[in-house]
């Protein structure tokens, strides 16, 4: 009861802070006019958006495919595009605590995979994922000095780039720290998920390939963005939205509100506007990619409507996963050193 009413607690703080970014940033804005952009978006570009969103799934399973290979675990194409879609229903549209993650690791072991395999293999998705749009961002930092002129925005910027290659750093190096350190509880289980990714990106046969993907997914992205600002009229570059999106990306991925909703349209505002591009349009892109979003966990909703294991589904136990100590990686993964 007491972890229900937390997790409603949380919920409800998420939801709250949702809602009031979007007032905020409507309230200085001319809303007829942002209507106007919503309802005149080239149909064309809206379509090229979504089926760019829509191929990313793809390139999103691949990827996850290929870690759960270096893991030592089949996947098999198909079933593990289906999951992804379904964990979409539960990220983008379903109301609860339980995240789209936990999700993927409650439908993989009921596919026989332990849980400690499953966290790991679904937690290195989503570090080998900040890790491209990190590699992104700082690709980007010399264009975007060239490019801004508002140094507060840069400074802004860079600091959140340089927080994430430092970050990624230490993780990644956790192991060379003394061995009375890293052998403590609270250190060691982050130890061994850092060893994992270091050897998913430097040593595995795939490195390449699972690397190419973690930046061709945010840079698909970026292109939509660019397709839904030219749909609405916006005037920016395709080399502003490759280097101005990936932070908005990152910014969104912040688990402080619904599904990023808030905090995506804020981050959107703000960076498309160092570009030049009007508030309205910069929000109407934020908008629409929201919705395309929900459209995609909608067609994962359709999905697991027709899935086998929804009968046997439990948001308790599914919680089992988001909420297992240290993230389930007290153990080695055996495919690796």
């Amino acid at each position: 009861m007491q972890s229900r009413l937390k997790h409603a607690a949380f919920f409800s703080m998420k939801l709250l802070l949702s809602i009031a970014v979007l007032v905020y940033i409507a309230r200085g804005l001319d809303l007829r006019q942002l209507r106007d952009h919503l309802l005149s978006v080239d149909p064309f570009l809206f379509l090229v958006a979504f089926a760019l969103i829509f191929f990313q799934t793809f390139v999103l399973n691949g990827r996850w495919e290929l870690i759960m290979r270096a893991l030592g675990i089949s996947l098999d194409w198909l079933a593990g595009w289906r999951i992804l879609m379904i964990s979409l229903w539960f990220n983008q549209v379903l109301p609860s605590s339980v995240g789209g993650d936990a999700v993927r690791m409650w439908l993989l072991r009921q596919r026989g995979v332990q849980w400690s395999e499953a966290i790991k293999g679904v937690a290195a998705d989503r570090f080998t994922a900040l890790i491209g749009l990190i590699a992104l961002m700082v690709a980007g930092l010399p264009l975007l000095l060239s490019r801004v002129s508002n140094p507060a925005a840069v400074l802004a910027i860079g600091g959140l780039t340089l927080a994430g290659v430092a970050g990624t750093l230490v993780l990644l190096t956790l192991d060379r720290l003394p061995k009375r350190i890293i052998a403590l509880p609270a250190i060691a289980s982050f130890v061994r998920f850092g060893t994992l990714v270091r050897f998913l990106l430097l040593q595995s046969e795939r490195r390449a390939l699972l690397f190419g993907s973690a930046l061709l997914i945010h840079l698909v992205t970026a292109t939509s963005c660019y397709a839904l600002a030219r749909g609405v009229g916006a005037q920016l570059s395709v080399l502003d939205a490759g280097i101005l999106i990936p932070p908005v990306v990152l910014l969104t991925a912040v688990p402080i509100s619904i599904s990023g909703w808030g905090v995506r349209e804020g981050a959107m505002v703000a960076c498309l506007g160092l570009a030049g591009v009007p508030s309205e349009q910069a929000l109407s892109v934020s908008l629409l990619l929201g919705a395309i979003s929900v459209i995609i966990g909608l067609v994962g909703g359709v999905i697991w409507l027709a899935s086998p294991e929804r009968s046997s589904y439990s948001a308790d136990k599914a919680k089992s996963a988001e909420e297992a100590p240290s993230y389930g990686l007290g153990e080695e993964a055996s495919s690796h050193p």
